[in-house]
């Protein structure tokens, strides 16, 4: 199967953020951004890197945008650029477009004009929106320190009817599961032995790049 494409527009400090994150992570990732600058500095990083005004839908055209699956527009400061690109990527049709908010009233237009998602940076680092752009398992993600970080991951098929000494994510991924979450019961210390069951929730904490490690190892 072939590997999640994601371009992303704008390559201030929220945008740059979402594409490192998923290089990391082993995606394709197309940075588009008006300065060049910008793009030198995100070349040697993503897959392509690419100095274009996104609200020119030809110049878009001829990036191949339609064929990306997933396009996050993280226009910084000009609210009409970020709103212009985000009706042509609509009309080109994008099937999913994840747009970045100055505020709640360019949010409120930018979901009115059919972004799939809105992201206000002050409450979505890049990092976070990266993991729930490639994994639909992570419910949550937290940012302890740079260092470590929390996530809540939905259980997935691979998971179910094992228990944690058959998942050993410790000595196989450095983590540790802080706790299990069925319904709106939290286990704080699960039995090993527990069998996981399809609606429960693992609560994880370890190292960025582990926890990137067992989301992989565990699609959905």
């Amino acid at each position: 199967m072939a590997k999640k494409q994601y371009a992303i527009i704008g390559m201030g400090r929220f945008g740059s953020s979402v594409a490192n994150a998923l290089t990391d992570m082993g995606f394709d990732v197309l940075a588009i951004d008006s300065n060049e600058q910008r793009i030198q500095e995100m070349s040697n990083i993503v897959t392509h890197a690419v100095s274009a005004n996104s609200t020119d839908e030809e110049a878009l055209r001829a990036l191949g945008i339609r064929n990306f699956e997933v396009v996050v527009v993280a226009i910084g400061e000009d609210i009409q650029a970020s709103i212009l690109t985000t009706l042509i990527l609509k009309d080109l049709g994008i099937p999913t477009l994840i747009v970045k908010a100055q505020n709640e009233l360019h949010g409120k237009v930018l979901q009115k004009i059919g972004a799939d998602k809105v992201i206000y940076p002050e409450r979505d680092m890049g990092l976070r929106v990266a993991h729930h752009l490639t994994s639909p398992n992570i419910l949550e993600y937290i940012e302890l320190s740079d260092d470590y970080s929390i996530v809540e991951m939905r259980v997935s098929e691979l998971m179910v009817g094992k228990n944690l000494i058959d998942l050993n994510v410790r000595a196989r991924f450095g983590c540790n599961v802080m706790a299990i979450k069925t319904g709106t019961n939290m286990n704080i210390s699960p039995d090993a032995t527990e069998l996981l069951r399809q609606n429960d929730v693992l609560v994880i904490l370890g190292k960025p790049e582990d926890l990137i490690k067992l989301e992989l190892a565990y699609p959905k």
